[in-house]
């Protein structure tokens, strides 16, 4: 999922640069905000899944301690 959004930042970033070459300024600016949106939005479904592997593993860890006493 972190591609796609990483995908259309980029298509965004090209999108803007195209409004800006024709001096569409308005153009530009909704283009770099959405870019923004999905660049970040790319960086949050990374580390929501960091933190989803890193409760399963304290799940694991947990499971065999109380497991093993």
């Amino acid at each position: 999922m972190e591609r796609v959004f990483q995908i259309v930042a980029v298509m965004l970033a090209v999108i803007a640069a195209y409004f800006l070459w024709n001096g569409n300024k308005d153009g530009a600016f909704v283009s770099v905000a959405l870019g923004c949106v999905s660049f970040f939005l790319s960086v949050r479904s990374k580390v929501k899944q960091r933190n989803q592997l890193r409760e399963l593993e304290n799940e694991t860890a947990r499971d065999s301690a109380s497991s093993s006493d």
